[in-house]
């Protein structure tokens, strides 16, 4: 079944945040394939904001972090738990917005196109995390405490969702 989504003209973040999540969750009702769920969220995502890449990596329990879909330019396909702004999200289990890359210790240069980042962690039904959300601008200081208050809101609304652990 083809999906569409209402995304608001000429309105700002928040609006149009307010629209798409509603829309975003509701897509994903019934839908516990992580994969699937994940496409979609990265493909409504990205034409909502045009963000430069959105994607999830998911955490297979070797250390290290593993590409999952993705809307974008081709990325890095393993990022350890220590390193980059998708390993600090995960190991911290927290929302990291970083305004410009190019400052973050450790920030892995996936694109050199990349200029600011947010990460959030993608946890299962149980509360664990399981991988993060990241998302990529080509723009300095794209996102703020607006994109960090609704993308958690977000993914607090598939972790019900999701009933697996990857490990």
């Amino acid at each position: 079944m083809a999906e569409q989504l209402y995304i608001p003209t000429q309105a700002g973040k928040r609006e149009i945040y307010s629209s798409i999540i509603p829309q975003i969750l509701a897509l994903s009702e019934g839908e516990n394939d992580l994969i699937a769920l994940t496409a979609n969220i990265a493909a409504a995502l990205k034409e909502a904001f045009n963000f430069f890449w959105v994607g999830f990596y998911f955490d297979r329990g070797q250390g290290e972090l593993v590409l999952g879909p993705f809307q974008g330019p081709i990325a890095c396909t393993r990022i350890k738990y220590d390193k980059g702004v998708c390993g600090h999200s995960f190991s911290t289990k927290s929302t990291v917005v970083v305004p410009d890359v190019d400052q973050f210790p450790g920030h892995i240069a996936c694109s050199s196109a990349s200029r600011s980042e947010i990460v959030l962690p993608l946890k299962n039904a149980n509360g664990e995390v399981i991988g993060v959300l990241d998302i990529d601008s080509d723009q300095l200081n794209d996102f703020d405490e607006i994109d960090a208050r609704y993308l958690e809101e977000l993914m607090e609304g598939i972790a019900s969702k999701i009933n697996v652990n990857l490990r």
